[in-house]
């Protein structure tokens, strides 16, 4: 599919999903509209990933794979500007400062090895500024949502100085241990 096509498409997709959300729907209890934060987006999407993609252990539980938090993402950075390349490791809920662009990874995932197609992804929120000398800097997010190694076209960080793309999720799976060739 052709990059405009492929735009095209997203784009609708996107009005369709803004226009649904625009429904009228009762406030939750308490009086408060019913609204997702970034949080509430990140956390089931990895968790319905490894269920629907893990097959059941003899006693009906689903194996576990690493824990998010003992998970690490390595994340490209490219400065278009100078063309400096430059990795990122970061952990889920940690973010990095890199001169005026900061980079925050809320979780990162990758299918098991015995399944057929393999990927990985990350979901990563991308901030610039303009007050580099600031401590405290009005930081404008430009991108938000997965980014996946074997399909960098699916999702790209359109920034006119900043490219990131995702390199590595390090996590393991039960067995994978035992599978690797012995030397």
């Amino acid at each position: 599919m052709s990059r405009p096509v492929l735009k095209a498409a997203t784009l609708a997709l996107g009005a369709a999903l803004l226009l649904a959300g625009c429904s009228e729907e009762p406030a939750e209890e308490g009086g408060t509209p019913a609204v997702q934060t970034d949080e509430s987006i990140a956390a089931p999407v990895a968790n319905e990933t490894v269920a629907a993609t893990e097959e059941q252990a003899p006693d009906g539980t689903l194996p576990e794979g690493t824990p998010l938090e003992e998970r690490v993402a390595t994340l490209g950075l490219l400065n278009k500007r100078n063309n400096l390349t430059q990795d990122v490791v970061l952990k889920p809920g940690e973010e990095q400062r890199i001169d005026d662009v900061l980079i925050r990874l809320k979780t990162c995932e990758r299918r098991p090895p015995w399944d057929n197609e393999p990927e990985e992804g990350a979901f990563v929120q991308v901030f610039t500024t303009d007050d580099r000398e600031d401590d405290d800097p009005d930081w404008t997010r430009v991108f938000s949502g997965w980014l996946f190694l074997n399909s960098p076209s699916l999702n790209v960080v359109e920034h006119p100085i900043y490219d990131v793309w995702i390199k590595d999720c390090a996590m393991t799976f039960p067995g994978e241990e035992e599978a690797a060739p012995s030397a």
